[in-house]
Parts: structure tokens; C-alpha cells; sequence
């Protein structure tokens, strides 16, 4: 699982990394504080199988029965207007983001920084702007790729060395994009037998922004909410998943939490200050801001992102396998020891690939250690399923 952050100089990306990763990166108020992607382990929230069996286990990733699975973050170098173009670091951009499977773009809504990224008075950039540009980045970046094919892909169709479909995924191979993806895009807008060379400009740009919507989704993250002086310019943002969020202060709770002053988890609407904890008067000071921003938008909405993105809008579910189906462990012991993130439809064969490819080259049947029934490798795992594999061959 890959998630792409993505977004302009100075709305805030490296801030929401840190805050999501718990990783320090290099903060700065001028373009391209980012030149290296940076990568880390953040985390989404799902009830664990625990609650389900009524069990307790020691596991640091499972707290007060609600489990953390861990997905990668990578924060991409900073963005420009013509990176398609390879303007700014343009090239880099596009290539470290190639293989994401889902995009959060980081968008300051409340309109403190310019297109290029310099710092405005509050609400005198429109971000509106940032979305618009960032999305015709995207888009160009595949127009760019299928134009400068087009032609021979026309002439592989004409001499009968390739299908419609295969010829155009073939050049979206390096962005992980399969063949079925081409199809389902081609045969929603009735470009699936019509002759390529019949294509306009227009059939080719309304395809690619399809196939980039589909491939490669974009949630906004619509940062510094805490600052916007008017939040219904949401209202305005269509066809695209918007959550609020404010990085700078899930970034300070997460400080606070590990420095043993307030008990807060991410994801939480709220906090308490640590019982008995004497805080400094500029401490108490900024917890204050802190609870007058949550007034305003609930939660910092971090969490709630890295949620949606997963499970609402790449649809995974979260699988726990197991070596023994009795005592729900691994062979050490442990109680519930992983858990595995896996598209909807999966099944218990995936599962298996997806531990190990000695396992799947064995598998015989997986159980299900809920109902405690055998079932086949075809079997289509549902969410929160605790899953023994057996097979004949162990991990090599």
C-alpha cells in the first residue's frame, strides 16, 4: 500500500507527513523544502479481531481494541505549474508519484500562499487554483504519454499486431495501470470500438482524465482549515473527496502525547491533559488554541484522511492471518500478531501470495477461524476475517 502526498510549496505537505509519520523532515517556508521524497510508515485505524473474539493481547498496535495497520507515505518533491513540462522538479514529481495507488493532495484552503508557493496575506489566493492546476498536471502527464504513442498505436490496430485495449495499456505500464482498468474506461465512455483513428483531441483528453481519475484518485486534504476565515468554500470543490484537516496541530497533540502531557490517539475529536501533569502557562496557552480549533472543525482530520483514502475510496479491507485457528497465533504465540491489507473481492489464495509465495505455491484450503469452516482458495475474504492458510509448503 503506497499513498502519494502531494501538493505546491507551503501548504503544509511536509507538515502533514510529520504529523502522519511521526517522522522529522525538513519544514521551511520557501519552494522545495522537499528535493528527496520523503518516506514513511503511517497508519490507518480498524477494529481489531480482538474485539470481535472478546480476547485480550500484547500488542503495541492494537490499543483499546482498535488496530493499526501500517501504509506507506511518500511526500514527493515540491510541485509547479508545468511539471508535465519537466518545469521546477517537475520530472521527479511525476516519476515518484507513478506508483501511488491513491494521491492526497494537500491544498491550503485557507488561501496563505500563492501558485508558486510564496507566502499572501490569509484568504487572498483562491485554492481553487491549486486543485485545478494540480488535476491538469495529472491529466497532461497522460495526454503526454498517449499523444506521443497515438500514432503507433493506430498502426499496430491497423496491421492486427494489437487490440485497442493492449496497445494503450501497454503504455501505462509504468504507472501500474492493468489492462481491465483500460477496458472499464474505454467501454463507460463507448470509445471501445470506435477506430483510434477516429479519435479527436477531445475523445483523447476526455479519456486520459478518466483514466486518471479511475487510476490514480485524488482526496483533498484541505489543510490550515483552522486559519480559512470561510469553510463553505468547500461547497464549491466538486467531484472530488474533500476532508478538512489541520497538520500543524495534529503535529503538536502527537509532541504532547509522547512528551506524556495529554492523552490523545489519532482519529480523536478530543484530548485531556495528562491527570496530575503540571504544564507550562504557554503549554496551557496553545491546548487552548487547540480546543477553539476543534470547535471549528472537530478533529485535525488527519486520520480521517488516511481512513477515507483506504477504506472508502480504494475500498481495502483488513484480513488477519494466523497459524493456529484455536489459539489465534503465530507459531511463537502471539495472539492476532498481523494483519494485512487487501482490495475488496480478495481471496483466501491472495491472501496467501500476499505472505508468502511458498505459501501459494502449496496452498490447499485456508479456515476461517470465525465460523471455523474449510474454505477454497477462490473463497472472497470479507473485512475483518481472521484466516489460517494451509499448505504444503512452509515459508522459505
Amino acid at each position: 500500500m503506497q499513498i502519494g502526498l502531494l501538493g505546491k510549496a507551503n501548504v503544509g505537505k511536509s507538515t502533514f507527513f510529520s504529523a502522519a509519520t511521526e517522522t522529522l523532515v525538513p519544514i521551511g517556508n520557501f519552494p522545495f523544502t522537499t528535493i528527496e521524497p520523503n518516506v514513511g510508515i503511517a497508519y490507518v485505524k480498524a477494529d481489531c479481531a480482538c474485539k470481535y473474539f472478546e480476547i485480550s493481547h500484547d500488542n503495541p498496535l492494537c490499543v483499546n481494541k482498535v488496530r493499526f495497520i501500517p501504509v506507506k507515505l511518500i511526500d514527493v518533491a515540491g510541485l509547479v505549474p508545468g511539471a508535465y513540462e519537466g518545469k521546477g522538479l517537475g520530472n521527479q514529481f511525476l516519476d515518484d508519484a507513478r506508483q501511488a495507488e491513491i494521491l492526497i493532495h494537500v491544498v491550503d484552503i485557507a488561501g496563505t500562499t500563492d501558485i508558486q508557493g510564496q507566502p499572501v496575506p490569509a484568504g487572498t489566493h483562491n485554492p481553487m487554483e491549486d486543485i485545478e492546476f494540480v488535476q491538469n498536471e495529472f491529466d497532461q502527464w497522460f495526454v503526454n504519454i498517449l499523444q506521443r504513442e497515438w500514432d503507433k498505436i493506430t498502426r499496430e490496430i491497423d496491421q492486427k499486431r494489437a487490440k485497442l485495449t493492449d496497445g494503450i495499456a501497454k503504455r501505462f505500464t509504468g504507472l501500474g495501470i492493468k489492462d481491465y482498468e483500460v477496458q472499464e474506461v474505454l467501454q463507460k465512455l463507448n470509445l471501445i470500438t470506435k477506430n483510434p483513428k477516429e479519435w479527436s483531441n477531445s475523445d483523447i483528453q476526455t479519456f486520459v482524465k478518466e483514466l486518471r481519475k479511475s487510476t490514480k484518485p485524488i482526496i483533498i486534504a484541505a489543510n490550515k482549515a483552522d486559519l480559512c476565515q470561510d469553510l463553505d468554500i468547500i461547497k464549491k470543490i466538486s467531484d472530488t473527496t474533500v476532508i478538512t484537516c489541520s497538520a500543524e496541530i495534529e503535529l503538536l497533540l502527537r509532541k504532547a502525547s509522547k512528551a506524556g502531557i495529554v492523552n490523545y490517539s489519532p482519529g480523536d475529536e478530543t484530548f485531556s491533559i495528562v491527570e496530575n501533569k503540571k504544564i507550562l502557562p504557554q503549554q496551557q496557552k496553545a491546548l487552548d488554541v487547540v480546543k477553539d480549533i476543534f470547535s471549528k472543525i472537530q478533529s485535525t482530520g488527519i486520520q480521517k484522511i488516511l481512513n477515507t483514502a483506504v477504506f472508502d475510496i480504494l475500498k481495502f479491507i483488513v484480513v488477519y492471518p494466523v497459524e493456529d485457528e484455536t489459539k489465534l497465533t503465530n507459531k511463537d504465540g502471539d495472539i492476532l500478531p498481523d494483519s494485512k491489507l487487501l482490495p475488496e473481492n480478495s481471496t483466501a489464495k491472495d491472501l496467501a501470495v500476499l505472505i508468502h509465495a511458498d505459501i501459494a505455491k502449496g496452498f490447499l484450503h485456508a479456515i476461517d477461524c470465525k465460523t471455523k469452516q474449510r474454505i477454497a482458495g477462490d473463497h472472497k475474504l470479507k473485512n475483518g476475517d481472521v484466516i489460517k492458510i494451509v499448505s504444503t509448503l512452509s515459508r522459505g
